[in-house]
């Protein structure tokens, strides 16, 4: 069955920024037939490629939102997401989910991404040294709005306020 009232979160911001715990988090908050989009597992687990210009987890990442769409009420798709390197992808999830569409940037200080990459399972796959190179601050997407989310914000206030902003 078409779902024509989905509702797409997008959730982007550094690495280290809470995306990812924002994600798990609203999906069980929203309960059953939230999809749970994860840049990261699309493109280093299904596709094993690396991320840059002319991403090849774009396609990937646009289909899944199609079929969320089509299947599930609300549609999480978090990750780093460059701007301009998932331009595409941004046009075309605002072309099928027009209106419907909330989106969010972790607006992170380098240093609290550092914090918080020491507590996540995977903080000995990498450091500081890689995170400063992938470092892209205030990434905004220029094409659609993004509510800006800073460290000051707990995880259970962001989960609140997206919750609200989605149901009313």
């Amino acid at each position: 069955m078409i779902n024509n009232a989905a509702q797409l979160i997008i959730l982007r911001g550094n690495s280290g920024s809470g995306k990812t715990t924002t994600g798990k988090v609203l999906q069980r908050k929203f309960g059953y037939g939230t999809m749970l989009i994860s840049q990261d597992a699309v493109r280093r687990e299904m596709l094993f490629v690396k991320d840059g210009p002319n991403p090849k987890a774009g396609q990937l990442l646009f289909e899944l939102a199609l079929y969320g769409k089509r299947h599930c009420q609300i549609v999480i798709l978090e990750g780093i997401l460059n701007s301009k390197w998932y331009r595409q992808l941004f046009e075309d999830l605002l072309r099928e989910f027009n209106h419907h569409i909330f989106a969010y940037y972790f607006d992170i200080p380098f240093e609290e991404t550092l914090i918080r990459h020491q507590q996540k399972p995977n903080a000995h796959e990498f450091g500081e040294k890689e995170m400063r190179e992938w470092w892209n601050d205030k990434d905004f997407i220029d094409i659609i709005p993004e509510v800006s989310l800073h460290k000051d914000l707990s995880l259970n206030e962001i989960v609140d306020m997206i919750y609200h902003d989605v149901i009313k």
